[in-house]
């Protein structure tokens, strides 16, 4: 067995489909090549759902020998009567505190990446959650500012990035900055480098408006914030291209012309990507110092507990933090 550490994956709300997608996961480890990982929550959630062979452990080194024959899990909290589909605060603080565990873990060196499973926010709020989600929380965990980590959601052939994220779609125009649009793309340009190799990322931007506002005629935010930030970008050598009318730029040969799409809010961005890539979609956040990845879907609530969801995104985001950690450790050896 290698001595590489596992990749540590935060299970999620153990009422939702999490544990089982987990569980899935390893089940598929030798047909698509995954790494070691350890499943970090109630070894309970997946035992309810899975019938397949689990092993406890008490450390990551343990995991990695128990990997082959078994799903290591190394357990935290006490998820309360756990049943699937039907999520309560115990639930919830079960996968806090796994996802603090597992943030720790990646952080000192004993898990080599992050894999988060999905929560309930409304649950973590209940239990006084106060960071918008997941990725402000590890970002924070990790020393970095939520505003300098960037959401990158991709597939096999798609990647996006939305600059402004959750907020309502009258308050984008509003949020919009030159400012903020550069440093997202400067950290999006170094996360391509880093996690995927692209030595020169080909960054294309969406408009905010109907046909990239139409020289102005159906609004400015296209010729007074995206271009003059392009310019910038441009002049600091990074190959950004734009703004472009938003329907033109997902189909396959315009896919064919970047390496990801700036997109100016959510739903630009996630519509196109879960059309395309709904059963594979990896969320990848960018601009921290360690590999963090999440499958691009929520708990699930409705189907928890039936045996029939589908493990593809969670098997890409595993399969995508072994990848970008294996980069970053060559390159950390060659320099």
């Amino acid at each position: 067995m290698t001595a590489t550490p596992p990749i540590a994956i935060s299970m999620g709300d153990p009422a939702g489909i999490g544990p089982e997608i987990i569980a899935k996961a390893w089940d598929a480890r030798v047909t698509h090549h995954l790494s070691p990982f350890v499943a970090v929550g109630d070894a309970r959630a997946i035992q309810r759902v899975w019938a397949g062979p689990i092993a406890c452990v008490a450390d990551l080194a343990g995991a990695v020998s128990a990997f082959p024959s078994a799903l290591p899990v190394l357990s935290v909290g006490d998820g309360g009567a756990i049943v699937a589909g039907q999520p309560d605060v115990d639930g919830a603080r079960s996968a806090l505190h796994a996802l603090e565990l597992a943030v720790g873990l990646v952080r000192n060196g004993a898990a080599r990446a992050l894999v988060t499973g999905p929560v309930s926010k409304a649950q973590l709020y209940a239990i006084g959650f106060t960071h918008p989600g997941q990725t402000e929380f590890v970002a924070e965990r990790s020393g970095v500012a939520a505003d300098n980590a960037v959401m990158m959601l991709a597939g096999p052939s798609l990647k996006v990035v939305p600059i402004t994220t959750h907020i309502p779609l009258n308050a984008v125009s509003g949020a919009l900055s030159i400012e903020l649009i550069v440093a997202k793309s400067r950290v999006t340009a170094r996360g391509l480098l880093r996690n995927f190799g692209i030595a020169h990322p080909r960054l294309a931007f969406a408009g905010l408006n109907p046909h990239a506002g139409e020289q102005g005629a159906l609004g400015r935010e296209e010729i007074e914030i995206i271009a003059p930030a392009i310019a910038i970008l441009r002049e600091e050598g990074i190959d950004a291209t734009g703004p472009f009318a938003a329907d033109t730029m997902f189909h396959p040969r315009a896919r064919a012309t970047y390496d990801v799409v700036m997109c100016c809010y959510h739903d630009q961005a996630l519509v196109p990507l879960k059309t395309i890539h709904f059963d594979e979609g990896v969320n990848m956040t960018l601009g921290l110092p360690i590999v963090r990845t999440s499958p691009d879907h929520g708990t699930a609530f409705a189907i928890a507990g039936k045996d029939i969801a589908e493990p593809g995104a969670m098997i890409a985001a595993i399969a995508m933090a072994g990848e970008a950690a294996d980069r970053r450790a060559q390159t950390a050896a060659q320099s």
